[in-house]
């Protein structure tokens, strides 16, 4: 059954018939002063309230616990640039829809995922087990642990938007009728994110897979509504 575009309909769908190069190369430039504004300024907002919260806890610190997998996985410093790469990634998303409606919409449910995790982090914050690396034998890792200590650990919100973003993604890059290894490229992306976070002990398990529910759920719940919403997994 064919479908005529209507006015609100993302714009991914009304180019359809053009090949998913030129509709990514269409939709970019699409409000650009808008996504350079909002990104950043999103991000800072975030940083501020996870910062502040991160400084002054409200109530008892929670050590969350380690789990066999935690010992299985080594330290691997090499891992930092996957953990800082989701500052990158998580602009993808927005970076390549075309509407301002889709916009405003992924901001929205970015916005109660992270709200989310800052609500738990006031009512119950937590920490990883202190670690037995020397950080001052990784200078960028030591820079790391001094700006973003190992508290508001569980759920982990690196994990939570990196999940996030991928599921919306995933479901952009399908809408474009991208190839399969883009998308393959875009979980392998998010895989190494959520990898990172355990190997530079910045969190544990626990933190992880609670992370990975809240984007799951999140992402799913704010893609219920939209048009050609099968999102292949």
């Amino acid at each position: 059954m064919h479908l005529t575009p209507s006015n609100d309909e993302p714009m991914n769908n009304s180019l359809a018939p053009l090949a998913w190069y030129r509709q990514v190369a269409i939709a970019l430039p699409r409000h650009l002063w808008l996504k350079a504004m909002v990104t950043p300024l999103f991000i800072a907002l975030f940083f501020g309230a996870y910062l502040y919260l991160l400084k002054s806890p409200s109530f008892p610190i929670t050590v969350m616990p380690l789990t066999v997998l935690d010992h299985l996985i080594s330290f691997q410093p090499s891992a930092m640039p996957l953990y800082v790469s989701l500052w990158v990634y998580v602009s993808l998303p927005p970076a390549i829809l075309g509407t301002r409606r889709e916009l405003f919409d992924y901001a929205a449910a970015m916005a109660i995922n992270c709200l989310i995790g800052l609500l738990i982090f006031y009512f119950w914050p937590t920490s990883v087990p202190a670690s037995q690396v020397d950080w001052a034998l990784y200078p960028g890792m030591d820079y790391l642990k001094n700006m973003d200590a190992a508290g508001n650990a569980c759920p982990s919100l690196h994990v939570a938007t990196a999940t996030f973003s991928a599921i919306w993604l995933n479901f952009i890059l399908s809408r474009f009728g991208v190839p399969n290894w883009l998308r393959y490229v875009n979980w392998a992306w998010c895989t190494g994110i959520i990898y990172s976070t355990i190997a530079i002990r910045q969190h544990v398990v626990v933190d992880v897979v609670a992370g990975l529910l809240l984007g799951i759920l999140v992402a799913q719940l704010s893609l219920r509504q939209r048009r050609c919403v099968q999102i292949p997994l």
